[in-house]
């Protein structure tokens, strides 16, 4: 046998998956708006950097870390959106849905512009969905 063969072989053996069982995606406790308010904070941040700055490639720059926070604010609340919040919590909280989609859509429209205004309004809708997660979590 090869020693190709014999390696192969022994990953087959390693790399086997087994079967997992757990009541949720991961260990209770890892959901919080707070990643997705971290992220928008540093949009504004980067806005405000943007807007006192005469430097274009300093600009530059904050506008391509704007973006990419501003992807990570939707991806942090998509994931609070479909993995922590059940029917339950929407029934409790009716307008948690469209608060969501306005949120993701604010975090979009701040990859529009570097207005500080626009990135403040995305957190304060990241505060409302910060309210009903907390109490959801009383109960």
């Amino acid at each position: 046998m090869s020693l190709l063969s014999r390696l192969l072989t022994f990953a087959d053996r390693v790399a086997a998956p087994r079967p997992v069982h757990a009541h949720c995606d991961l260990p209770c406790g890892v959901y919080n708006p707070l990643q997705a308010r971290i992220e928008a904070e540093s949009v504004k941040a980067c806005m405000e950097k943007f807007n006192g700055s005469d430097d274009a490639v300093f600009k530059e720059r904050a506008v391509n870390i704007k973006e990419q926070r501003a992807d990570l604010v939707k991806h942090h609340l998509w994931v609070l959106w479909t993995d922590y919040f059940k029917p339950e919590h929407l029934a409790k909280h009716p307008d948690l849905n469209d608060l969501f989609w306005k949120a993701t859509k604010a975090a979009g429209e701040t990859k529009k512009t570097n207005d500080p205004k626009v990135a403040q309004g995305l957190l304060d809708q990241i505060k409302e969905i910060d309210t009903i997660f907390w109490d959801t979590k009383k109960g």
